[in-house]
C-alpha cells in the first residue's frame, strides 16, 4: 500500500510540474518520516552524497563536458560532410546522411539530446530545402538520434551499470550489434521513403570529394577511436575514457582546428555544469528513494508478485517491456532508469535474466520513450528545431519507432543479438 501511495504521489507532483528530482526526494523523505519517524532521515544526506560521488557515475559529467566542447567546434559539420560524400549520392541520401552522422556522433556523445541538438540544427534546414517535409525531417533526426544511447558510449548504460552493479564496458560491447542494426534498418526505411515520395539524390559520387571530406574530418574520426579503443582495449575504464574524451576534444578543437577560445570554453563549461547538475541531482535524490523502497521491501515484494503470477521467463520479459514502455512515455530516460532499476533487479536476478541483456532491453525502451509523447524529450527537441507539431511528426515517426521496437524484440527474445560480442570478448557473462 505504501508503494502505491508513493507512486501516486510521485506522478501527482510530476503532473503539476514539480522537477522530477525534487519529486523523487520529496516522496522518499515523506515516506521515511511517516513509516520510520524523524530518525530515519539522518542518513539521507550521506546517501545522496555517496550516490552522486560514485566513481562510475563520474563518467557522466565528463562525457557531457566533452560533448559541450565538441559542439563549439566544427566536428558535427565535418562528420556531416564526410557522411554526405559517402552515401549522399543515393536517392534520399540526405536522410541517410542524417542517420549515418547520428551513428558517428553516438560514438562520441552518448546522449540523444546532444545528438539531435548538434545535428538537427544543420541537417533539418538542409532537408527542408531539398523537398523533405518538415515532419519527415524532424522524425528522421529524432529517431536516429536515439541510436546515441544504444551505440557506446552511452550515458543511459552508465546509469544502469552503476545502479545494477553490472559491467559498464560489457554493456557498451553489447550495444554495438543492436545499435548498428537499428541504424542500418533506419537507412533502409529512409530509402523506402525516398522512392515512395521521389526524394532527390545529392551530388554524384566523387572520390575527390570523399578524399577532401575525409582529410577534413580525419581528426574528428580519431575521437571514437581514442574513446572506444581505450575502453574496449582495457587501457582505461569507462570513467577514465570519459576524461580522455574531454582531453581529446580540447586538443582537437583547440589545438588542431583552433576553434576553441576562452569564450567557447566558458560556454561549454556552463552548459556541461548545467546538464550535469540536472542528472546528478536525479541520481542523488533517487538514492534516497531507493533506500526507502529497500526498507519497505518493495523490490522483493514486486519479485514475489510477478513470480506468483508467472515464472515463465518470456512472459516476465513481456511484462517488463510493457511496464518500461509505459514508464518511458511519462518520465525522462535518466529518471526512468533511476526509478525502475532498483525495483526490478531482484526479479531479473531471480528469474535468471542476464543483467547485460536486460540492460539493453531497458536502454532500448528508453530510446523508444524518447520518441513517444507526451514527454518524448528527443522528439520535442527535434520538433522545436523543425518548427513542426509534435503529434503530426509522431504520425510520420511511427515507422522509425517500429524499427526500435523490432530491435527491442530481437534483443528480448533472441539474446545472441546483444550477448554474442560479450561472450566472444569476455566469455560467459
Amino acid at each position: 500500500m505504501s508503494a502505491i501511495l508513493l507512486i501516486i504521489g510521485l506522478f501527482l507532483l510530476v503532473m503539476i510540474n514539480v522537477p522530477i528530482a525534487v519529486a523523487l526526494g520529496a516522496v522518499a523523505l515523506i515516506g521515511m518520516l511517516v513509516s520510520k519517524g524523524f530518525s530515519s532521515v539522518y542518513n539521507a544526506a550521506l546517501t545522496m552524497f555517496d550516490a552522486a560521488t560514485s566513481f562510475p557515475l563520474l563518467a557522466i559529467p565528463l562525457f557531457i563536458l566533452a560533448v559541450a566542447l565538441m559542439n563549439t567546434t566544427s566536428i558535427s559539420r565535418r562528420l556531416i560532410n564526410l557522411t554526405s560524400a559517402l552515401i549522399g549520392f543515393v536517392r534520399g541520401g540526405l536522410a541517410m546522411v542524417n542517420v549515418g552522422v547520428s551513428m558517428f556522433f553516438a560514438e562520441i556523445s552518448g546522449s540523444a539530446v546532444a545528438d539531435v541538438a548538434a545535428i538537427g540544427s544543420v541537417l533539418i534546414p538542409a532537408m527542408k530545402r531539398r523537398r523533405y517535409t518538415p515532419e519527415l525531417s524532424a522524425a528522421v533526426t529524432s529517431s536516429s538520434a536515439s541510436i546515441a544511447i544504444i551505440i557506446p558510449p552511452s550515458i543511459a548504460m552508465i546509469l544502469y551499470g552503476a545502479l545494477s552493479d553490472t559491467s559498464i564496458v560489457q554493456l557498451f560491447v553489447a550495444g554495438i550489434i543492436p545499435g548498428v542494426l537499428g541504424g542500418f534498418s533506419m537507412m533502409g526505411l529512409c530509402y523506402w521513403y525516398a522512392v515512395r515520395y521521389d526524394l532527390p539524390r545529392e551530388e554524384a559520387f566523387s572520390l575527390r570529394k570523399l578524399w577532401v571530406a575525409f582529410k577534413e574530418a580525419g581528426w574528428a574520426l580519431t575521437l571514437p577511436v581514442i574513446i572506444l579503443g581505450g575502453i574496449f582495449g582495457g587501457i582505461v575504464t569507462a570513467t577514465e575514457g570519459a576524461g580522455l574524451a574531454v582531453v581529446a576534444a580540447l586538443f582537437i578543437g583547440g589545438v588542431i582546428y583552433r576553434e576553441i577560445n576562452w569564450k567557447h570554453l566558458r560556454k561549454a563549461m556552463i552548459e556541461g555544469v548545467t546538464q550535469t547538475a540536472v542528472v546528478m541531482l536525479l541520481v542523488a535524490t533517487s538514492a534516497v528513494l531507493g533506500l526507502y523502497l529497500t526498507e519497505i521491501q518493495v523490490p522483493q515484494n514486486f519479485a514475489k508478485w510477478v513470480i506468483g503470477f508467472t515464472s515463465n521467463k518470456l512472459m516476465v520479459l513481456a511484462m517488463l517491456n510493457v511496464m518500461l514502455f509505459v514508464v518511458g512515455m511519462f518520465l525522462h530516460g535518466a529518471a526512468a532508469i533511476i526509478l525502475i532499476v532498483p525495483i526490478v533487479m531482484p526479479l531479473v536476478n531471480q528469474i535468471g535474466i542476464n543483467p547485460i541483456q536486460f540492460g539493453l532491453i531497458m536502454t532500448l525502451n528508453i530510446a523508444i520513450g524518447q520518441q513517444t509523447p507526451p514527454v518524448a524529450s528527443v522528439l520535442v527537441t527535434s520538433c522545436s528545431i523543425a518548427k513542426t507539431d509534435i503529434w503530426e511528426t509522431t504520425k510520420v515517426n511511427i515507422p522509425f519507432i517500429g524499427v526500435l521496437v523490432f530491435v527491442l524484440l530481437l534483443v528480448t527474445y533472441f539474446p545472441p543479438v546483444s550477448l554474442t560480442l560479450v561472450i566472444l570478448f569476455y566469455g560467459e557473462s
